[in-house]
This record gives structure tokens, C-alpha cells and sequence, in this order.
């Protein structure tokens, strides 16, 4: 292993052995605990990972190899580049507001539900910091095996075990053609003519995107991983579960899918770098899928009743304003589109936090059922306003930054989309100042309402930091574009400018 101490390796491990340890300790109540200090272990091992990073260099770094299936060349290849390295904080950051917003409302198997989220947060770091296709399969597939049990045990709607049923059948799909595309690219670098496997297979993404295919290859390989990325980032019109999910699942739970966002990671990491001669040809259906997801989850936000169900539609909306700018293949697209992944985490997360923290006091989140919600939390419609502008993209917030470098680039490369962008924004501000409105002010429709208590301190505590940074990034986004920049700067080098 390149580096002396296996921060990454640590970083994983730490979250399993904390869920073992959660069975083995007498008392329910000790699980929520052991949860947390593990989790907050967690972010200082992944906040070491970010002292230890250098961004000035180029290439990944705290690289940690060794044989996993020798016969086959599958290593445990582990590394961070400046595309990734800040997804580890704060993917532990949103795993720990989870954990706090659930502490008092998962009280039935608290043991199997904090332990599983644990595990999901180990599996989701592996897929940040897999540097092996294998390796990384491996890690997509192991998070839907927590996720349906969150979703089916402890979702909150009728049909949560249809949910989570419809999630894990699409996930499962969209693997079969991510399997297919990672098996192809690794025997066609071995330049297979025997059914025997060859010494020369590999599954290395440093080697493979070093050496990419060439003609209809490239392309297969392109279609195919595009294919497998496209239900779980999600895009029109493999989306129809998390409008389902949304609605049925557990408010903490589905914070995590719609925060982390990690089929859009997976176009940037392998999507794009593995193909880049067809990405540059099939620049247009980037483009189009970014653009049909960005105005059609907007028009369908407009039409809901419900603060959950118009956040799911909202993210398929801003998720396709991230499509929008990897398509733009510049400077400022990636970084935008990166800049808005990370921005994803804390504030579409924060805000189905918050939507949960509103079900569990009132047992709604439909308009009708609310109002004048601000007169009794004033807390709470002020955190979830502030996330809602950051959303919106508000100056002063870490969306600004984020959906201005997408939209210049988008602008200057696909002019038409770009103007489908600037119309969703609006639609946007349309929505959530509608919704907030009938949610947070006016009278009182609901007696329930009228009694209900403000943020307790440990959820006003995961507001606050999730607002902080929030506002700090705002402020001051060079704080993240120094660190994405050189890894942007290599991510185009090795794609090229887009063709107009």
C-alpha cells in the first residue's frame, strides 16, 4: 500500500465492526449510541483523509492495493482524487443527521436499524473510494441490501414493502448492464481471442482509462454504463421509483438516496472517462436526458400537494441540471456539476430531514393537513427556507456557485438546454415559495399543529452544521473549487472540449 496508515481502508471497516458491536452490547438503547460514536469516528478518520490530501497534485492519492481474486486480477484498489475526496465528510456528515433525527423515531429493532445504517455508510465510502471496477460493483450492489430493509421495515407509507421492492428490481436492473459493460472493457483490454481468460484481464480504472477502446466499442461500452448509471441517478424515464420511495420509505432514509447522488458520480467517474470518443459523439443525449429530467421533474414539482413528494421530483429536476453540465464536457461544467453533487448531500438531504422531523410532530406533509407551521417552529421554517434558497440556488448559498457554473457552460456549449435550465430555475422559485407558503404560514387548518414543539437541540444541532456549511460555501466556493480544479483540469484533459 502506497501510504503507511490505510486511512480509506479504516474508514470502511470502522462502520461494520461498529454495527457488530451494537449487537454484542446488552440494552436496546446503546444502539442509537455506539452509532453515533462510530459515525463520528468516522468523520475524523474521513477529515484526516482531507488533511492528508493534496490538491495540488494530480492523480488519486492514498492509494491501497492488494489481491482480492488473484486468478481473475481483481484487486482492492482504493484511492481519492479531487473529484471524490470531499464526498467522504460529508457523506458521514449526512449519515450522522440521520442518525440524530432518528433517534427517538426508530424504536422498533433499534439494533437492525442502526446497524444497517452503518453498514449502508461503509458500502457508500467503498463506492466513493473503489479505484477496481470489480471492487466498486461490488460496493453498488452490497448498499441495496440495507436500503430495502430501511425502506420495507421502517417506511412510514402502506405500500413501503412495494417501495422497496420497485427500488431494489430497478437498481438490479440497471446492475446487470454495469456488470456487462465492466466485463467487456476488462476482456477487451486483454484482447481476447480464447474463451480462456488471459493473463493481461484487468479490472484497474487507472489502466483502463489510460488505454480506452476504440470505434463501435467505445460506444457499446458508453451505451452500456450509461444504461446501468441513468436508474440510479435517477433520469427520465428511470425515475419511477423514487417518487415512490419518497412517499413510502423513511424520511431519515430517503434523505440518503436523494442526497447522495451516486449514479450522477458514476457518469463522471466512469461513464465519460472509460468512453471518451463516444461520450463526445453522444454529447447530445447527455445533454437531451439532462434537459428532459431538469423540465419535467420541475412541471411535475408544480403539480404536488406534498412536501415529499415535490422534493423527489425537485431532485430529479436539479439531478438533470447535473447531467446537463457533465454533457457540457468544460472547466466549468464539471466543477459546477461536482460542486452540485456535494451540494446535494446537506441540502437535499437537510430538507427531507427537516420534511421527517415535520411528519413525526404533525403525521403529515400534505398542505392541506398544515399551515401556519411557522407560528409554533419558527426554527424549523427558517432552516428549511434556508435549505429550500439553497436549492433555488440563491446568492449566499452553495448552490449559487454550483448552478452558476453549470448554466454558463451549459449556455455556451448547448444553448437550448441551457434556456431549459434558466425556465426550471423559474419553475422552481414557483414551487417551493408556493409549498412553503401553504406549509409554514397562513392559519392553522390542523389542531395538531397549533400544539407542536420547535427543533429539540439535537435537531437543531444537525441544522445548524448542515447550514454552515451550507453558507460557508457560499461564501466562499473556492474552498471547493480549489480542490476539484486539478482533478477537473485532468477529467478534461483526458475528455476534451465538447464538438458544437
Amino acid at each position: 500500500m502506497t501510504d503507511s496508515l490505510p486511512l480509506l481502508s479504516l474508514l470502511i471497516v470502522t462502520l461494520p465492526l461498529g454495527a457488530t458491536l451494537i449487537w454484542l452490547l446488552p440494552g436496546q438503547h446503546n444502539a442509537r449510541w455506539v452509532a453515533l460514536i462510530t459515525a463520528l469516528v468516522d468523520l475524523g478518520l474521513s477529515l484526516m483523509v482531507l488533511a492528508k490530501f493534496d490538491p495540488a497534485a494530480t492523480g488519486f492519492q492514498l492509494i491501497e492495493r492488494a489481491h482480492w481474486i488473484p486468478t481473475l486480477n481483481v484487486q482492492y484498489l482504493m484511492g481519492v482524487d479531487g473529484l471524490s475526496v470531499l464526498f467522504l465528510p460529508l457523506t458521514v456528515i449526512l449519515f450522522i443527521g440521520v442518525i440524530l433525527a432518528s433517534w427517538n423515531s426508530s424504536r422498533i429493532m433499534p439494533r437492525l436499524y442502526f446497524s444497517l445504517l452503518l453498514l449502508l455508510e461503509s458500502t457508500t465510502l467503498g463506492i466513493f473510494c473503489a479505484l477496481d471496477t470489480m471492487l466498486f460493483f461490488f460496493f453498488w450492489e452490497l448498499t441495496l441490501i440495507p436500503l430495502y430493509f430501511l425502506v420495507a421495515f421502517w417506511g412510514i407509507g402502506a405500500n413501503r414493502r412495494y417501495a422497496a421492492v420497485k427500488y431494489t428490481l430497478f437498481m438490479l436492473v440497471g446492475g446487470v448492464p454495469l456488470l456487462f459493460g465492466f466485463l467487456l472493457l476488462a476482456f477487451n483490454h486483454a484482447d481476447i481471442v480464447k474463451a480462456a481468460i488471459p493473463a493481461g484481464l484487468t479490472f484497474d480504472y487507472m489502466v483502463l482509462t489510460q488505454t480506452p477502446l476504440a470505434g463501435t466499442k467505445q460506444t457499446v461500452i458508453f451505451l452500456l454504463l450509461l444504461a446501468g448509471f441513468a436508474f440510479k441517478t435517477p433520469v427520465f424515464p428511470f425515475h419511477t421509483w423514487l417518487p415512490v420511495t419518497a412517499s413510502e420509505g423513511p424520511p431519515s432514509v430517503v434523505a440518503l438516496i436523494t442526497g447522495l447522488k451516486l449514479g450522477a458520480y458514476g457518469l463522471i467517474r466512469f461513464v465519460i472517462p472509460l468512453a471518451p470518443e463516444a461520450a463526445q459523439s453522444f454529447h447530445w443525449l447527455l445533454a437531451g436526458l439532462g434537459c428532459i429530467a431538469v423540465l419535467y421533474g420541475a412541471v411535475a414539482a408544480m403539480a404536488q400537494t406534498n412536501l415529499r413528494h415535490m422534493l423527489a421530483f425537485s431532485s430529479i429536476s436539479h439531478v438533470g441540471l447535473v447531467v446537463m453540465g457533465i454533457a457540457s464536457f468544460s472547466l466549468q461544467g464539471i466543477q459546477g456539476a461536482v460542486f452540485q453533487l456535494l451540494n446535494f448531500t446537506l441540502i437535499a438531504g437537510g430538507l427531507f430531514l427537516l420534511t421527517g422531523m415535520l411528519q413525526h410532530r404533525t403525521g403529515s406533509t400534505d398542505i392541506a393537513s398544515l399551515g401556519g407551521v411557522a407560528k409554533n417552529a419558527p426554527m424549523l421554517a427558517t432552516f428549511f427556507l434556508l435549505f429550500g434558497l439553497a436549492s433555488l440556488g440563491v446568492p449566499g448559498t452553495s448552490g449559487f456557485p454550483a448552478e452558476f457554473l453549470i448554466v454558463v457552460s451549459v449556455l455556451n456549449t448547448h444553448t437550448g438546454a441551457g434556456l431549459a435550465a434558466l425556465a426550471a430555475m423559474i419553475l422552481a422559485a414557483s414551487y417551493f415559495l408556493t409549498l412553503y407558503r401553504g406549509v409554514f404560514f397562513g392559519p392553522v387548518r390542523n389542531a395538531v399543529v397549533g400544539s407542536m414543539l420547535d427543533l429539540r437541540r439535537r435537531e437543531l444541532f444537525i441544522a445548524t452544521i448542515f447550514g454552515i456549511v451550507i453558507l460557508i460555501a457560499g461564501f466562499y466556493p473556492a474552498a471547493v473549487l480549489n480542490v476539484t480544479q486539478n482533478a477537473s483540469k485532468a477529467w478534461m484533459a483526458h475528455i476534451g472540449p465538447v464538438a458544437k
